[in-house]
């Protein structure tokens, strides 16, 4: 928030949302202010009927009239006990969402390869803050409209002329108050960034002292600190002068019209006004306007600023600022029958715009049905194509589409990353997350396809209670691999999804997914995933090849240095498809396995025996465009390459 207006929109917009996104709830919210409110509706004309009651000797007509005040005020009583459950029904989706937003935000920076170090801050303590403080607010705006309001319609039942004295002062303070509101908003940011900017000066100054003597940058350093605690000096006296214009609001639009009230008396009285009425309008300020406009004025003053502020900051850090799409023309694409699962065309994505491309210029098609399995060096941008996939991440050229459509639907691909994501609820739960129909044929069926029966026995069955911390990493990757099985998008992308599993708990989990209806893409870490699967799509940094596993190693270094390891542990033996070497390999090699990190090696030496080619294990270097290059293999099926 850089401008006073924007935190008064901030805050208009949050109770908008928080209020037109749940009509229900609202409406049981209006619908029990309403009743709350009766007590003040009344209180003014009760209590002047009554003192002209007893003006007039007519007790019985004075107990009366008292007597229906206090069956209103039961009934707002009843209104009010309601009010909170209804209330609870519009802030506690507001925080959920929320924690969605830092989520989402987190998940983000993770994907471009930066830690979210605030995100357990902001989701355990800042969303908290505004949770509370929103639920405050909501309280005390809701408050002041409709006893407010209660008010003023009493004044107009009771003497139209005393309801005209009281509105201007009250529209006035007001004013008075919104006006000061998002400057203070402004100041009240600035204040907190000032504590921030300081305590970051501070710790660079200690942490560089030595440096800062030794360059004679003494005045230097004391300038720029001494600004910034200046600017944090002027955030507070100006928030601090927000308390006296607060105050001052309050006492234009609270205290005036009770002067006014009391100075128009003779005049009211010669309109035709009672000394019953007179009290009458005096009960209503006093006891409607008064409460209300002092429970606004502070709370809006103080927890509203918090709100704005610690808001604001919330949206500034966590909102993900995603790379631009590309322009949409013409009519909306439809979903086609005949449109493959996958395809990418010239695709190129960079963590940033002057970074250098991950992925460039790829073309990719994957058919319906098919089973891909795409295998490279860390960092060589495997996680990134399974994003892009996901629609986590949008290119920066060209397009991704899923059954051909743009990617991102979650309907229609289920993306499970490396770390498995498990959450504290019964073992059912967990597998049928995506899946909530899904029957307990299905789910045991699906148990006993993945391997994960065994598991479910030793948790206590299905209804068990599953606690995270509790599973090891493999234990949570096989429930989530279950729970992908079993939804029912007809797309999934395994992002080393199995990475924490032995061989053969792998083999079986990827067999599984490969038997079930639908396509299949596993980011592989080892190469026996590649082995398994109908189609490889080797990622080597300037080219993508994508063929079947006995083609490729004759067009691909890079793959048949990974085959020829795998097969034998010695890297002077030819490679299967190679000159010389074996026609066929098992599909776990003569060992059985491989080491989990052969796809991206721990000595960070570029596996591939060519001068050509300036890239190592760690590296990303993307010179040429990726495109795809169908291998011998595949062009003998005769079909469209």
């Amino acid at each position: 928030m850089t401008s006073r207006r924007e935190a008064a929109r901030l805050l208009w917009r949050t109770a908008a949302g928080a209020v037109r996104g749940r009509p229900r709830a609202a409406s049981a919210v209006i619908a029990w202010s309403l009743l709350e409110a009766v007590p003040t509706a009344v209180f003014g004309r009760a209590v002047a009927q009554a003192t002209d009651a007893f003006v007039g000797d007519r007790p019985v007509r004075a107990v009366a009239w008292l007597a229906a005040l206090a069956v209103a005020a039961i009934a707002g009583a009843f209104g009010s006990r309601r009010l909170y459950p209804a209330l609870a029904a519009l802030v506690e989706p507001f925080r959920d969402d929320l924690v969605r937003q830092v989520t989402r935000g987190a998940l983000y920076r993770s994907l471009r390869g930066r830690a979210d170090t605030g995100a357990v801050a902001r989701l355990t303590h800042q969303v908290e803050i505004v949770r509370d403080t929103f639920g405050g607010i909501l309280v005390v705006a809701r408050g002041f409209v409709f006893a407010a309001g209660a008010a003023l319609l009493g004044l107009l039942a009771l003497m139209p002329e005393v309801a005209l004295l009281v509105l201007p002062p009250l529209v006035a303070g007001l004013a008075l108050f919104g006006a000061a509101f998002g400057a203070a908003a402004v100041r009240q940011r600035d204040l907190v960034v000032g504590e921030e900017e300081i305590a970051e000066r501070t710790t660079a100054l200690a942490e560089g002292l030595r440096d800062v003597v030794a360059c004679g940058a003494e005045d230097q350093v004391r300038e720029r600190l001494a600004a910034a605690v200046d600017a944090q000096a002027a955030a507070g006296r100006a928030v601090a002068r927000f308390a006296a214009v607060r105050a001052l609001a309050l006492a234009v639009s609270g205290w005036l019209p009770l002067l006014a009230v009391l100075a128009a008396a003779p005049w009211l009285m010669r309109r035709g006004a009672t000394p019953g009425m007179v009290v009458g309008a005096l009960a209503y300020v006093l006891h409607g306007l008064q409460p209300a406009l002092r429970t606004l004025v502070q709370g809006m003053g103080g927890s509203g600023l918090r709100l704005a502020v610690t808001l604001g900051r919330i949206l500034e850090t966590s909102a993900p600022v995603p790379p631009p799409l590309p322009p949409v023309t013409g009519a909306p694409r439809e979903r086609r029958d005949d449109a493959p699962a996958v395809e990418l065309r010239g695709v190129t994505f960079a963590y940033g715009p002057s970074a250098r491309p991950v992925i460039s210029g790829l073309d990719l098609v994957i058919p319906r049905g098919d089973h891909l399995a795409v295998v490279g060096p860390s960092g060589i941008g495997k996680s990134t194509l399974a994003a892009l996939v996901a629609g986590l991440l949008a290119p920066l050229e060209g397009e991704v589409l899923v059954d051909g459509r743009p990617a991102g639907d979650p309907s229609a691909r289920v993306l499970i990353p490396q770390e498995a994501y498990v959450f504290t609820g019964t073992v059912h739960e967990n597998l049928t997350y995506l899946a909530p129909d899904a029957s307990d044929e299905d789910v045991g069926r699906a148990a006993d396809e993945l391997g994960l029966a065994g598991l479910v026995r030793d948790l206590g069955g299905y209804g068990a209670s599953v606690d995270p911390a509790a599973l090891t990493e493999g234990q949570r990757q096989l429930i989530a691999l279950c729970r992908a099985y079993l939804a029912p998008a007809p797309l999934i992308v395994l992002d080393e999804a199995a990475c924490r599993l032995d061989a053969a708990a792998e083999a079986r989990a990827e067999e599984a997914f490969a038997r079930r209806p639908g396509t299949l893409v596993v980011i592989a870490h080892r190469v026996s995933s590649a082995v398994r699967a109908r189609r490889v799509l080797v990622l080597d940094g300037t080219h993508a090849r994508v063929g079947r596993h006995r083609d490729l190693p004759a067009v691909s270094p890079l793959y048949r240095d990974l085959i020829g390891r795998w097969e034998t542990g010695d890297p002077d033996r030819p490679a299967p498809g190679a000159p010389d070497g074996p026609d066929t390999a098992g599909p776990e090699g003569p060992g059985g396995s491989q080491p989990p990190g052969l796809l991206g090696d721990p000595d960070r030496v570029n596996p591939v025996p060519r001068a050509d080619l300036p890239v190592d294990a760690g590296e990303v270097v993307a010179d040429r465009p990726d495109r795809e290059d169908e291998v011998l293999g595949d062009l003998r099926r005769r079909g469209p390459a």
